[in-house]
């Protein structure tokens, strides 16, 4: 029974959205300044938007995986990788430096005051979403195992090729 339960969970952990748009609210850029979400775009491409924080050591791993693989993602589909921080303002300003010392080539914004994760039903980091070129999210992701990054990838050449996902796509 806990085996069929754990089993439950994970294929739970991932699924296919009804396509939305990301919700326009205020986040921070690294420099401190408030954008809106709207500046997220990727010109037609897809998109990957992970939500992590600094004290959240499966998001820190999660990050590290996708960036084993960013650059071949962006070669083959274009896809751009948004890394949103959660951090609220007693820790936003160890983000920066995590970034530059982590070396991610991710463009990060920083949601300190959570608007946009509430507005996205986010519950715990980390949590992936993909959007496609349109800026519709269409994939979301709870969680992170080793190896989830081999099944993102999958998500992404799709989007990319404009194939649907559909409930196979956990």
């Amino acid at each position: 029974m806990k085996k069929l339960f754990a089993i439950i969970l994970f294929l739970g952990a991932f699924s296919v959205a009804q396509a939305q748009a990301l919700p326009d609210v205020k986040i921070k850029n690294l420099d401190g300044q408030w954008v809106s979400t709207s500046v997220i775009k990727n010109e037609g491409k897809p998109m990957i938007i992970s939500f992590w924080a600094t004290w959240c050591k499966p998001c820190l791993r999660e990050l590290h995986a996708y960036m084993d693989y960013y650059e071949e993602w962006q070669e083959e589909t274009g896809v751009k990788l948004v890394a949103i921080s959660i951090d609220d303002s007693r820790n936003s300003n160890k983000v920066g430096p995590m970034v530059i010392g982590e070396e991610w080539e991710y463009e990060v914004y920083i949601d300190e005051n959570q608007d946009l994760k509430r507005n996205l039903g986010i519950v715990n980091v980390p949590h992936t979403f993909v959007l496609d070129g349109n800026g519709n999210v269409v994939w979301q992701h709870a969680g992170y195992n080793p190896g989830d990054e081999d099944y993102l990838a999958e998500i992404i050449r799709k989007v990319a090729a404009g194939e649907p996902l559909d409930s196979d796509n956990h």
